[in-house]
C-alpha cells in the first residue's frame, strides 16, 4: 500500500500467468511500493510483454522491467523526463544484449508504466499492452495501441470491427529493443487521481481475451488482488492463448483498511541475479 498526500492511498496487486497454450511466460511485471533512496519518488507499476521466442522475449521484458524500475528511482528531474530517459536506456540495453547474444537477435518487448506520486499518475507506454482508468464505473483506455490495425483504424482505412477480426491484429509498430529510434508515449502531465479511481495495467493476453466491459465490471466490484485473480481466470476461460499479465490499483481515502496486497512475480534478470519488486 502506498500513502499519497491528502489522505489518499494506492492499494495494488499484480498477477501474471503463462496461459493454456504457451510453454514459457515472456511477460514481466513489477509493482514497487517503496524505495529507500528516494521516498519522494512514489511508486511504480509496470507490465512488459516480451517477444522473440526461445526465451528471448523473457530476457527482453525482464531487462525492460529492471532498467525502467531502477532508473526511475536513480535519475533526477521531472517525472516525464525521467520516464523518457528510462525507456531510452532500456531500449539500448535490450539492443546491446541482443548484439552480444546472437540467440536473442530480434527480441523486443512492450512496456507500459504507471508512476504514482502526489495524488497523480503518470503514463509511459510503448507497444500494445494497455493502461486503463476506471472512474465512476466508466472505463477509459489511457494508452494508445501502437499496432498496425490501430493505425489503420485511426486513418479510417478499416473499421474497429474489421480490426478486431484482422489477421494482422498483433503486428506491433513500436517496441523496446527493435530499433534505435523509438517513439514511446510519455504523458507530459500527471493525471489527477480521485478517491474511488481504479487504474489497470494489462498485456494483450488479457485485453484480447477479456472485453472491456468485463474488465470494468470486475475491477469496480472486487479489491485489487481478487480482481487480478478473476480477470486472469476470465482470460484462461476464454482460451488462454497468450501469456496474461495485469495489475489493478485502487485509489482510496486514508480511512481504507490497512491491507497490503502482495506482488506476484520475481523478475528473472538475464545477468546478475534476481530482483523482486515490492
Amino acid at each position: 500500500m502506498v500513502q499519497a498526500p491528502a489522505g489518499m492511498e494506492i492499494i495494488g496487486a499484480m498477477r501474471t500467468d503463462t496461459g493454456l497454450v504457451r510453454t514459457l511466460n515472456e511477460d514481466s511485471v513489477a509493482w514497487v511500493t517503496s524505495h529507500d533512496d528516494d521516498a519522494n519518488r512514489g511508486s511504480l507499476a509496470l507490465v512488459a510483454d516480451g517477444m522473440g521466442g526461445h526465451a528471448a522475449g523473457e530476457v527482453a521484458s525482464a531487462l525492460a522491467a529492471d532498467v525502467v524500475r531502477r532508473l526511475y528511482y536513480d535519475l533526477d528531474g521531472p517525472i516525464p523526463q525521467v520516464l523518457a530517459n528510462a525507456f531510452a536506456a532500456a531500449n539500448r540495453a535490450i539492443i546491446e544484449y541482443a548484439q552480444e547474444h546472437p540467440e536473442c537477435r530480434g527480441m523486443g518487448t512492450t512496456c507500459t508504466v504507471l508512476a504514482f506520486r502526489d495524488s497523480q499518475a503518470w503514463l509511459a507506454h510503448i507497444g500494445d499492452s494497455r493502461a486503463y482508468l476506471l472512474r465512476d464505473r466508466h472505463l477509459t483506455q489511457l494508452s494508445e495501441d501502437q499496432t498496425l490495425v490501430a493505425k489503420l483504424v485511426s486513418e479510417g482505412t478499416i473499421t474497429q470491427a474489421e480490426a478486431d477480426q484482422s489477421p494482422m491484429h498483433n503486428v506491433i509498430l513500436q517496441a523496446l529493443g527493435t530499433t534505435a529510434n523509438i517513439r514511446p508515449m510519455i504523458g507530459a502531465k500527471g493525471l489527477p487521481l480521485q478517491s474511488g479511481d481504479v487504474l489497470i495495467l494489462c498485456s494483450d493476453g488479457v485485453s484480447n481475451m477479456v472485453p472491456d466491459g468485463k474488465i470494468a465490471e470486475v475491477a469496480s466490484r472486487l479489491p485489487p488482488q481478487e480482481a487480478c485473480d478473476a480477470l486472469i481466470e476470465a482470460a484462461l476461460a476464454a482460451g488462454g492463448h497468450d501469456n496474461a499479465s495485469l495489475g489493478v490499483f485502487s485509489v482510496t481515502t486514508g480511512a481504507a483498511p490497512k491491507r497490503v496486497e502482495p506482488t506476484t512475480r520475481r523478475i528473472k534478470l538475464p545477468i546478475g541475479g534476481n530482483h523482486s519488486s515490492g
